[in-house]
């Protein structure tokens, strides 16, 4: 019985070590039904345009894709989504003077920044919905504060004739100042966007399983990305 133990325990270790690696293979595989793509969120319409599988012409479908916007980022630089290529951007909608929600949102979210911190294809956006006080020095400070680095995290500042309706009518999230309290309501989602700039994911913030599993969706879609510039070629 005292050999069998620590063979058990040595299975068990090689499961572990080998089973992300198996899976890691299945999606770099060149198979291109080894894993479940990511939805696309928005509205959507029929194009006129046709696709043909296995005979048959299917209906293209135009999806949702957030329009540009510009804002200034920590630095006082001017950034221009239509700018960021080849890109996924992880976006969220903050304001610094929050004392609850936006703590620990940025807890997990520096998590998954630190995840993803030598990733060239992943891009970090934190928008503000309180942009007379987050100004550019506030910013600047708050980015230190969280280990963002300009051009890979940026926090980022426009009025709110922008940031309000790009939360509504692009994202569909809320944003809005309460002028009662003077405080202001933004939803505590993370939205991942593909290289296309379209919706792919709303994660909670707050929860780090629901940032773990992020992470977890965000190296599928990398293995998308990374196969379309491959075909590119």
């Amino acid at each position: 019985m005292s050999n069998k133990f620590p063979l058990a325990k040595i299975l068990i270790l090689v499961t572990i070590l080998a089973v992300p690696g198996f899976l890691y293979y299945l999606l770099q595989s060149k198979g291109e039904n080894r894993y479940k793509p990511l939805p696309i969120f928005g509205p959507k319409e029929v194009a006129t345009t046709f696709t043909k599988k296995r005979g048959k012409k299917i209906p293209d479908t135009i999806f949702h894709v957030v329009k540009s916007f510009e804002a200034t980022n920590q630095n006082g630089n001017k950034v221009v989504i239509d700018s960021i290529k080849k890109q996924l951007i992880v976006v969220n909608f903050f304001y610094s003077r929050s004392k609850d929600l936006v703590p620990q949102m940025y807890t997990n979210i520096k998590w998954l920044n630190q995840e993803f911190k030598d990733n060239k294809i992943v891009r970090f956006l934190s928008i503000s919905v309180d942009p007379v006080f987050d100004n550019q020095s506030v910013l600047a400070q708050y980015a230190k504060q969280n280990g963002a680095l300009s051009g890979k995290w940026d926090f980022l500042s426009a009025d709110t004739n922008v940031v309000y309706p790009l939360a509504r009518n692009q994202f569909f999230l809320n944003a809005l100042e309460n002028k009662q309290t003077g405080e202001f309501i933004h939803s505590e989602k993370l939205v991942l966007l593909d290289a296309e700039h379209r919706i792919r994911g709303y994660y909670d913030a707050t929860s780090a399983s629901e940032v773990k599993k992020m992470g977890d969706e965000m190296k599928i879609l990398i293995t998308e990305e990374l196969r379309k510039i491959k075909a590119e070629f």
